[in-house]
């Protein structure tokens, strides 16, 4: 599976003439996007973790470029957290020697930074994407992509054999036996192959005229089978003078902008609490070789999941992530039925998703208090500080369990304060953080949470299908092996398991964890604090919408959780909810029934791939639906 990619971005653009001297030529811009962040966001959307700019000429432009995409362990979304830390998935390397070396040597000096097979790229390119789904799902290791016939002028052509290995390149067609293609500058290496032809730069004498990588590649052809890959109508060009930028504007972007359009999968939008709108890059992760679970392979994918996941709330190094096959329900229940024991268990109802809890408990048998709140008002924490002081059946409470988003009207429970609280009385919280994770700030050890129930399909923006509970170690390594409880959500046996074998005891839903893998990368790059502020510029778009529309919201402004808003029914004659969710639906907008029995309301999630502009087309819809309601 490749991770990696190398970006060759130390060239001058000399014959860019002016354009080339304000700027290296990775930041020519094309549809208002530099043609180096755009490959940058390709790559990242194919699932790339981590890139390697070859920096050159004006270095410190794609230094800011790497520092853009820095991300930030979510334990820091905390400030009080002490394990805040900064990681880069961009490196940047300069060839010091660029002004009078090739590329060749660029790629020698990023040697250290590349531990895995990876993808090469010019930066000075603009392709249609396509070509890294090709290289990709190519299963061999050595790959040049090569296209048809551009025209574009400076071309190197590839002559192979046979047996598809490149044999020569030449800029020149008729020095070739014969052509299968114009070289494209996006290749697949292995890291075996890369060693070569760095052996083979570092034995050439200092001063001789050594060739670019491309003549490279060709001398380690024959050894590491390095075949050549043709997509004969590949929308692409290389920027490397005026006219390659002429043709790039006016040729190869609206090709390339086109080939996206008709590729793109239909969008609809989800206002639900969840499954939420996913990107179509998260969507096209599932699709990728079949793959038995039990390869080490995939081994590798669920460690990476357990401690990227964790890494949002907690510090990989003391806690993890327990993965398991189901909804977020799932992940709820196993963390009570495996960490509870024989209690009592204090349980916060303030919503049908406290009170769901408390049904888990029953259900299993457990000594169980539920303390009831109203769905529309905060905590009381002195009622609940007396709770804990009154114990159950005179034994005090071993655990308490809240919701930290209640879905079920927006309502945000204060659970920094809880943990204050549970701390105080030396009692564990367990936290149904299934519609905060990865939205609303949250910090494990800050907090006192004990351990947090969360799923892939929500704040995450992954599908739906994999659900996990993160806690410390130190934890499920304790977890008694409690009689008579569940046998498929054993956290205490998953843990264990996982520590032996590096897998799950069960079949997982693999081609969704490759989509999950994918919305966690999609999570580190836009990162927890900025997901947050997005989807509250949603809610707050859709406050004011609602406002103008004369509608009401169920739970005070100040007690909203941003990500959630129940809203008061409409009272006109002829309203009923199906009507109005199918009205909004055939328009593209999926809303939600409401769950307070006593009080009429439906709700609208302002979470997953959505923007503010997403809302106010929503509140267009529905200032439309109630337009045909009638007045009197």
């Amino acid at each position: 599976m490749i991770r990696t990619a190398v970006l060759l971005a130390a060239g001058m653009g000399t014959r860019l003439g002016a354009v080339g001297e304000r700027q290296p030529k990775g930041f020519v811009e094309i549809g208002g996007v530099a043609i180096v962040e755009r490959s940058v966001q390709r790559l990242f959307a194919h699932g790339i973790e981590s890139i390697v700019i070859g920096t050159g000429y004006r270095h410190e432009r794609y230094d800011a470029l790497a520092a853009a995409y820095a991300t930030s362990s979510a334990s820091s979304t905390s400030s009080t957290s002490s394990t805040s830390s900064t990681s880069r998935l961009i490196t940047c390397i300069r060839n010091e020697r660029y002004a009078t070396t090739g590329s060749l040597d660029t790629l020698l000096a990023v040697r250290a930074a590349v531990h895995a097979d990876f993808l090469l790229l010019e930066a000075d390119l603009l392709y249609d994407d396509i070509a890294l789904d090709v290289l990709l799902n190519d299963p061999r290791p050595n790959v040049v992509l090569v296209s048809g016939v551009t025209n574009a002028t400076d071309e190197v052509w590839v002559q192979t054999g046979d047996d598809g290995i490149v044999e020569a390149v030449s800029k020149r067609a008729a020095d070739l036996r014969d052509v299968a293609g114009e070289w494209v500058g996006i290749s697949k290496l292995s890291l075996a192959a890369y060693d070569d032809l760095c052996a083979w730069r570092r034995a050439a004498p200092a001063a001789a005229d050594v060739p670019d990588y491309e003549g490279a590649i060709v001398a380690a052809a024959a050894t590491h089978g390095i075949v050549a890959r043709r997509i004969a109508d590949l929308a692409w060009g290389e920027i490397d003078d005026a006219g390659q930028l002429r043709r790039a504007l006016g040729v190869v972007h609206p090709r390339i902008v086109a080939n996206e359009a008709a590729r793109a999968v239909r969008r609809d939008v989800l206002l639900t609490p969840g499954p939420a709108t996913t990107t179509d890059s998260v969507k096209r992760a599932q699709v990728v070789p079949d793959l038995c679970p039990r390869e080490a392979e995939f081994g590798d994918v669920l460690a990476q999941l357990a401690d990227d996941l964790t890494a949002f709330v907690a510090d990989p190094r003391t806690h993890t992530a327990v993965l398991l096959g189901g909804s977020g329900t799932a992940a709820v229940e196993a963390m009570l039925a495996s960490a509870v024991g024989d209690g009592p268990l204090l349980v916060i109802d303030n919503g049908a998703y406290g009170a769901r809890m408390a049904a888990i408990a029953a259900g299993y048998g457990m000594p169980c208090v539920s303390l009831r709140s109203a769905a529309t008002a905060a905590l009381d924490l002195a009622a609940i500080d007396a709770a804990l002081h009154a114990g159950c059946d005179g034994r005090r409470f071993s655990h308490l369990a809240v919701v930290h988003h209640e879905t079920t009207t927006g309502l945000l429970n204060d659970v920094a304060a809880i943990g204050t609280l549970c701390r105080s009385h030396q009692v564990d919280l367990l936290v149904d953080a299934i519609s905060s994770y990865a939205a609303v700030p949250l910090d494990l050890a800050a907090m006192h949470v004990t351990a947090v129930a969360a799923t892939a399909n929500k704040n995450l923006q992954g599908m739906a299908g994999v659900a996990f509970v993160i806690a410390s170690r130190a934890f499920f390594a304790a977890l008694p092996a409690t009689p008579g409880r569940s046998f498929y959500l054993s956290l205490r046996e998953q843990y264990r398991f996982f520590a032996a074998e590096r897998q799950m005891r069960f079949t997982p839903p693999v081609q969704t964890m490759f989509a999950l893998k994918q919305a966690v990368l999609e999570t580190k790059l836009e990162g927890v604090p900025a997901r947050y502020a997005r989807y509250t510029a949603a809610w707050e778009a859709l406050l004011e919408g609602l406002e103008r529309l004369g509608l009401a919201t169920l739970v005070p402004r100040a007690l909203q959780s941003h990500l959630l808003t129940a809203i008061q029914e409409p009272t006109a004659a002829g309203y009923a909810f199906d009507a109005m969710h199918d009205y909004c639906r055939a328009r593209g907008y999926t809303i939600y029934p409401g769950k307070l029995a006593e009080r009429g309301s439906f709700r609208v999630a302002t979470i997953g791939a959505i923007t503010a502009a997403d809302v106010r087309g929503f509140l267009r819809v529905l200032g439309d639906y109630l337009r045909t309601l009638p007045t009197d």
